[in-house]
């Protein structure tokens, strides 16, 4: 049984990201990016999840890529997850990260790990996949909280010349990546900051401006300010495309929902075309 909270119509965001040196073979290749399921019986439903897949496969992506949470804590609603992203379908395969909540429980990342690659997805944990070939490398890497988190192992072994695809679960880490070449850093993780108030922005962005006109001895009475800051340090990255010294970073809301819910911060499936710079 779902929990009733606020929700809104899965919205399909399209969007083109244009990549130096992307090989002409590559150019138009379609990527399906999912992130933050939240599979627990509470935070998703059956109805918007089975949509997911359903959209997902009419758009007939080429790759499809996942961005972490699949579960919120305990690890066991995976194995009924499967039975659900098994039907989803790619030309080049699915490829996935982690995120914080697929390893707080003992023993859950090494089982949504097993999980996954039971059905054929494939979790790179500071790893280098190559689906299309050494000339456009897919990179995972360990979720940014964790101990493993270490970006230098992976993107030191790879040609600075050569355009590459990122997958990491927390967009704070696009921060430290500005060190290396980063085409495309696809994100989840702030959920879009789930209440959106037109106009102003997301309720986390505008609470972190509240907190820097606010004296420090009134700050832990203001609500939820001391969550926010634990989520992400850079919510003006909060959702969307941005770009980050001279690297592109893209942030998918997700598809899971935390109290309050969502208010003008649908849900979101995100298909993108990739283009030639």
């Amino acid at each position: 049984m779902v929990y009733w909270i606020l929700t809104e119509p899965l919205k399909v965001e399209r969007l083109t990201v244009a990549i130096a040196d992307l090989p002409s073979s590559l150019i138009g290749l379609k990527l399906v990016h999912l992130s933050d399921f939240h599979y627990d019986g509470k935070r998703l439903s059956e109805d918007l999840l089975a949509e997911v897949i359903a959209t997902s496969n009419r758009e007939n992506p080429d790759l499809i890529v996942l961005t972490g949470d699949y579960i919120t804590y305990l690890p066991d609603p995976i194995e009924d997850l499967i039975d659900r992203l098994k039907y989803l379908k790619s030309r080049w395969g699915i490829y996935a990260c982690l995120g914080n909540h697929d390893i707080y429980y003992p023993g859950a990342k090494l089982r949504v790990i097993e999980a996954f690659s039971r059905i054929g997805i494939r979790v790179l944990w500071n790893e280098i996949a190559t689906p299309f070939g050494e000339q456009f490398p897919l990179v995972g890497l360990a979720e940014y909280w964790s101990k493993e988190f270490a970006p230098d192992l992976v993107m030191n072994k790879l040609d600075p010349r050569v355009p590459r695809l990122v997958l990491c679960h927390n967009p704070d880490a696009a921060q430290m990546l500005q060190q290396w070449r980063v085409d495309l850093q696809l994100s989840g993780h702030t959920h879009g900051g789930q209440v959106v108030i037109p106009g102003l922005g997301s309720a986390p962005l505008l609470l972190q401006s509240i907190c820097r006109l606010t004296p420090k001895f009134l700050q832990p009475f203001i609500p939820y300010l001391r969550l926010c800051s634990r989520v992400v340090k850079n919510w003006h990255w909060v959702q969307g495309w941005h770009q980050v010294g001279r690297n592109q970073l893209y942030i998918n809301r997700g598809l899971g929902t935390y109290f309050p819910g969502r208010v003008f911060c649908p849900p979101e499936l995100t298909v993108i075309r990739l283009d030639k710079r």
